[in-house]
C-alpha cells in the first residue's frame, strides 16, 4: 500500500440523557476519528476504546502517535494487527483501512469481505439502569423496539423488579439482560430463576472478568454471553464450556478484521455470535453492521442515545438497523486534500 496521510481528531458525542450501568454513569462518549488518505481516496474509522481497561482517548492517542510512522507506511489490515494491540486505536485505523481499500477497489466493504449483500438487522434497544417504573416507561416509549436489553447493577432484588416491570410493560418483546460484571457467584441461582420467570432470553456477563471458571458446569436454561471476558481472538477458545455466546465489539478486539476472525472461530467451536458496541456514532456502527450480517444477536443501538449523530447515519425502523453505503464503506471514491 502506498504511503498515507494520517489525520486524527477527537470528538465528544453527548448523550441525550445520562446512561447508567453497573458501576458507571455516562453522559458522553469520547472518541477518536482516524482518516487515512492516499491523495485520491480516503477511509475513516471511529474508536471509542474500552473504558474499564483504561483504553480512553489519551491512551488511544498515545498508541496512534507511537505507531504513526508504521500507519503512514500503508500497512495491510493483517499487518496492522501486529502494529497495534486490540483496542480502540486499532479499531479506528482498521476501519479506515477497510473503507480506503473499498474506495480504491470501487466495491463496498461487504463485497470486499466476501459477504453477501447486507440486509436490515433486528437490533436490541438498550435500557440503562433506573427505577423499575422509569425503565418500564422508557420501554413503552421505544414502541418500535422488538428486542430490548436491560442494564442491571448487581442489586438482585431491584434488578429482578426492573425486569418484571419491563416485561409487564412490553410482554411481546424479546428480552435480554446485561450484568456488566455486577453479580457474585452466590447470586447466580436466584438471578437465573428470576429471569426465567420473565422469559428472558439472554444473560450477558453476570460475573467479573477473571471469574469465568465459576461458570463451568453451570446449567442455565438462559444462554450466557461473554462480553468483558472476551476481548479478542485469543480469548475465544477459553470461552467454550463457560459461555454459549461471544459478544464481539470492534473497540475491544481492534476492528472489523479481527471481529470477522473471531466470529469464524466462535462458530467453528460451536459458539453463537453476537455483535455489540461500546457506544458511538453511526461511523462506529456501520463496520459492526457488516459483522452483524452473520451474528445471532445484534446490539447496534449506540446512535439512538446521542444528542446528535453523523449525517448520513444508520437508520432505525420497526426494530431494525440499516446502514447504507453512504454511511461508511461504500464504493464511491473520495478525494483527499
Amino acid at each position: 500500500m502506498a504511503r498515507l496521510t494520517v489525520t486524527v481528531a477527537v470528538e465528544k458525542l453527548r448523550l441525550t440523557t445520562p446512561f447508567r450501568i453497573s458501576g458507571y454513569l455516562f453522559d458522553a462518549f469520547n472518541v477518536v476519528v482516524v482518516t487515512l488518505g492516499d491523495g485520491r481516496h480516503s477511509g475513516r474509522g471511529e474508536g471509542g476504546g474500552v473504558y474499564y481497561l483504561g483504553d480512553d482517548v489519551p491512551h488511544m492517542l498515545a498508541q496512534l502517535d507511537g505507531a504513526s510512522a508504521a500507519i503512514a507506511a500503508g500497512p495491510t489490515r493483517d499487518e496492522l494487527r501486529a502494529i497495534l494491540p486490540p483496542g480502540g486505536a486499532r479499531n479506528a485505523v482498521d476501519c479506515a483501512l477497510w473503507e480506503l481499500e473499498a474506495a480504491r477497489a470501487g466495491v463496498p466493504v461487504w463485497q470486499l469481505a466476501g459477504k453477501t449483500a447486507p440486509r436490515p438487522l433486528r437490533t436490541t434497544f438498550t435500557l440503562g439502569a433506573d427505577t423499575p417504573p422509569a425503565m418500564a416507561a422508557t420501554a413503552q416509549r421505544h414502541a418500535q423496539a422488538r428486542s430490548i436489553k436491560i442494564k442491571l447493577t448487581g442489586d438482585l432484588a431491584l434488578d429482578l423488579a426492573r425486569v418484571a416491570a419491563i416485561r409487564a410493560a412490553r410482554p411481546e418483546v424479546w428480552l435480554g439482560v446485561d450484568g456488566n460484571q455486577g453479580f457474585t457467584v452466590g447470586q447466580l441461582d436466584a438471578l437465573i430463576a428470576g429471569l426465567v420467570e420473565q422469559d428472558v432470553a439472554l444473560l450477558e456477563q453476570p460475573l467479573a472478568r477473571g471469574q469465568e471458571a465459576h461458570l463451568e458446569g453451570l446449567r442455565s436454561p438462559i444462554p450466557l454471553a461473554g462480553d468483558e471476558s472476551i476481548q479478542s481472538l485469543e480469548d475465544i477458545a477459553a470461552s467454550v464450556g463457560r459461555y454459549d455466546i461471544v459478544n464481539i465489539k470492534l473497540d475491544k478486539c481492534g476492528g472489523l478484521t479481527e471481529g470477522l476472525l473471531m466470529a469464524q472461530e466462535a462458530r467453528r467451536l460451536g459458539l453463537q455470535v453476537m455483535v455489540g458496541n461500546m457506544g458511538g456514532s453511526s461511523l462506529a456502527m456501520a463496520p459492526s453492521f457488516v459483522l452483524g450480517q452473520e451474528c445471532n444477536i445484534v446490539d447496534l443501538d449506540g446512535p439512538i442515545f446521542l444528542a446528535a449523530d453523523r449525517r448520513p447515519g444508520v437508520e432505525y425502523v420497526a426494530g431494525n438497523v440499516w446502514s447504507g453505503p453512504d454511511v461508511w464503506g461504500g464504493s464511491t471514491a473520495k478525494a483527499t486534500a
